[in-house]
């Protein structure tokens, strides 16, 4: 089948937000496809922010010690194949395409069965399960849709499980509390996991705490069981050593900035040396550290001036990204290119970044969930912003601050991963 026909078929299947909570359909198809999530051991990560991150640095690293590794992210930027890698190489149109004609006899018969058709996401994350299963990989790496007790990606029985900060996102999806979001996000810890914890809010670690005491899990905590230690800056990047239960490794180097972005994929180095089992050949860590590349997350992708691209789309990341621009990087003055999905909170997001920037150029993108661009205004003007302009769409937005952007300024585009795409088309870049 060709790629662009099993595009069309793949985007007319409903929304996965539209159906309720339910494994169903996605655990009946992979009866039918004879369980091919269960040919590989596995590696599962959720949070709120970092799970790409975290994800990346677990199956880079597993990738250099020598094990062939599926790495399954969510969302794509620019073309669904983004998701699907191993060992750094995206699946093909044409992979794909043969894996979709494949897949496709079963999806059918999923969508009669009553259960209501099988959504987008729900058929990517078993054309996911097909693939790995084909090349064959010897390990999965698995970031979470949404959550994770529902998400269709909860069909692995992971080995080991990863849980990045959680805090307040999909509250209509996934519960009003951070205890409920929690809650759902612990899902993914099953008998026997070894859960790989980031620092955590206290009703969160305790939510954490009472799945693995039911289950049988096994926490290993940043600070009392894993922590990074001599975080520097470093020219493209950051270098840090980290302890873990099993070693202390000096002198690593991760060509991505921002404090968080270190503590993301120390947390996948963690969850790579559980899953292997010993102690990691450090020329093997090294080099699946170096091998990482985080697209849309504080990627600098133009210069005089600076312009950094990150898809921020929520209070805390818009925090943590205002934070690490303050690490990371200097600027005369700092342009802001903002473009929020209306169902976030829109203040929560534009605030952080407002609160630092001296221009802000409120924009929509073009996604059909886009805050409208007053909104963003009105946002930013709450911060007490002086200057706040509104433009049509990101591409003109970014047009505009470069223009006005001197050569020691910095341009930031975010507020969205489809901003973060939209940039990405205006600047011409795969």
């Amino acid at each position: 089948m060709r790629y662009a026909d099993a595009i069309a078929r793949l985007e007319a299947r409903q929304p996965e937000h539209m159906p309720g909570p339910s494994l169903d359909r996605i655990a009946a198809m992979v009866n039918y496809l004879d369980h091919p999530e269960r040919t590989y051991p596995t590696i599962h990560v959720t949070g709120t922010n970092g799970k790409s991150t975290a994800a990346r640095a677990a199956a880079a690293i597993a990738c250099a010690s020598g094990l062939p590794t599926g790495l399954y992210l969510s969302p794509h930027l620019r073309e669904v194949t983004e998701r699907l890698s191993t060992c750094g190489e995206d699946i093909t149109p044409e992979e794909f395409g043969e894996a979709w004609e494949h897949l496709e006899p079963y999806l059918d018969l999923i969508d009669a069965m009553g259960m209501g058709e099988v959504t987008y996401f729900e058929a990517v994350t078993a054309l996911a399960f097909l693939w790995f299963a084909d090349k064959p990989v010897a390990l999965g790496v698995f970031e979470v849709g949404m959550g994770g007790s529902w998400d269709a990606t909860n069909l692995i029985a992971s080995e080991v499980a990863i849980v990045t900060p959680v805090a307040m996102d999909h509250v209509a999806e996934l519960g009003p509390t951070l205890t409920d979001i929690a809650r759902e996000k612990a899902g993914i810890l099953k008998e026997g996991t070894v859960g790989v914890i980031r620092s955590q809010e206290p009703e969160v670690a305790v939510t954490l705490a009472r799945r693995a005491d039911e289950v049988g899990a096994t926490l290993l905590h940043e600070g009392p069981d894993w922590e990074v230690l001599d975080p520097l800056l470093a020219v493209g990047g950051q270098s840090f050593g980290l302890r873990t239960t099993h070693a202390t490794y000096e002198d690593l180097y991760l060509p991505v900035f921002g404090s968080y972005a270190a503590l993301n994929a120390a947390a996948g180095v963690v969850a790579a040396e559980a899953s292997i089992g010993h102690v990691l050949d450090e020329e093997a860590l090294r080099a699946g550290l170096a091998a990482i590349r985080t697209p849309g997350r504080l990627e600098v992708v133009a210069r005089e001036p600076a312009l950094v691209l990150d898809g921020a789309h929520n209070p805390a990341g818009a925090a943590a990204l205002a934070e690490a621009l303050a690490q990371s990087f200097r600027w005369d003055r700092l342009h802001v290119v903002l473009a929020v999905s209306a169902n976030k909170d829109v203040l929560g997001v534009v605030a952080p970044l407002a609160a630092i920037a001296d221009i802000v150029y409120a924009t929509q993108n073009d996604s059909v969930r886009s805050a409208d661009t007053q909104e963003i205004i009105a946002a930013a003007r709450q911060v007490e912003v002086d200057d706040v302009q509104g433009y049509p769409s990101v591409a003109e937005a970014i047009a505009a601050a470069r223009s006005a952007a001197a050569p020691s300024d910095l341009v930031l585009v975010t507020g969205s991963l489809f901003t973060v795409a939209d940039a990405m088309r205006a600047l011409g870049r795969a």
